[in-house]
């Protein structure tokens, strides 16, 4: 690792952000990580880890915020939503990393790694994309040494996306599929987090953007397909047609917890989640995609049936 010693890691509770703190524990024991959650008990998986220190903030508070940046020699941030209103996409996706820019300058904190996501564009169809394009442009203008990665749907151990089509496969008859044709390039939790890293050692990195995608390109209905093979449960897919999918997406919306599916949801689904191949990819950083087919079979074994709904449905309702 370079001269980096201490690393703010926004969103490291998460799924991704666990990723990142155990591979960072096993590469340079130096280096000390600061993990804020909004409650201690979300931090379980990585409090014990030997470097790092989670501590209970909200990161959407200025002076909370800008507490936690001094002291730190990088700021790394995974915060993101999938699901919300228009206002609460802004806040995550655009306020934070404004503030968090602002936070930067004050605490005299220069370099700065932001995961975004493939296809974000301040005309695309959703609010996701179009917010998390501002949040890129916000950390842009202000002068960081910023690397920002955007990665294709992101699978792995604990995700909630093959997980999710594997959870319903085992309880299901059919699987009503909305955006059945709709184009993603899979990516390996372990090749994302390894990447952010690499973005860390690297001065080279500063200043570019990565493209973090899978070797191959699949169809939604192909990964609900492989989801229910490799549980041992794959159910007949049923596309909707848009119509359709948009009233499912209605009515999945008004169910309690968080929504399996968004109207948002489907817009986003209009912009192929694939690598443009005009942006450097994971080779260029020295890393080879991992196939989605290698290393899903890891986590996807079939036998567990009903107990992983259940599992998916206790996450899925926590709150």
């Amino acid at each position: 690792m370079n001269a980096l010693r201490k690393v703010l890691l926004l969103g490291g509770t998460g799924f991704v952000g666990q990723a990142v703190c155990e591979r960072l524990v096993e590469r340079d024991s130096a280096m000390r990580l600061t993990v804020p959650t909004r409650r201690m008990a979300h931090a379980k998986a990585v409090q014990f880890l030997p470097t790092v220190d989670p501590v209970e903030c909200n990161v959407h508070d200025d002076a909370q915020l800008g507490r936690l940046v001094a002291g730190h020699d990088a700021v790394v941030n995974l915060i993101a939503i999938l699901h919300g209103s228009a206002a609460e996409f802004d806040k995550v996706h655009v306020q934070l990393p404004r503030r968090l820019a602002e936070a930067c300058r004050a605490a005299g904190v220069q370099r700065v790694v932001h995961v975004s996501a493939l296809g974000v564009a301040a005309d695309a169809p959703s609010n996701y994309l179009r917010s998390k394009a501002a949040g890129e442009a916000a950390l842009q203008a202000a002068g960081l040494e910023l690397s920002i990665l955007r990665p294709s749907v992101i699978f792995g151990a604990g995700d909630s996306f093959l997980n999710l089509f594997a959870a319903l496969q085992s309880v299901a008859p059919v699987m009503p599929l909305a955006g059945a044709d709709a184009r993603f390039q899979p990516v390996w939790v372990q090749d994302v987090a390894e990447a952010l890293l690499r973005c860390l050692e690297r001065q080279d990195t500063i200043g570019q953007t990565y493209e973090c995608a899978g070797p191959e390109v699949y169809t939604l209905r192909e990964l609900v397909q492989l989801a229910g093979r490799l549980c041992g449960h794959e159910r007949p897919v049923l596309p909707l047609p848009v119509t359709f999918g948009r009233m499912q997406a209605v009515m999945m919306e008004m169910l309690p917890g968080r929504p399996l599916m968004s109207r948002d949801n489907i817009l986003s689904m209009q912009v192929p989640n694939v690598a443009s191949g005009i942006l450097p990819g994971l080779p260029a950083l020295g890393i080879t995609p991992s196939p989605l087919d290698a290393a899903a079979p890891q986590y996807l074994a079939p036998g567990q049936g009903v107990a992983r709904f259940n599992r998916w449905r206790a996450a899925h309702f926590r709150g």
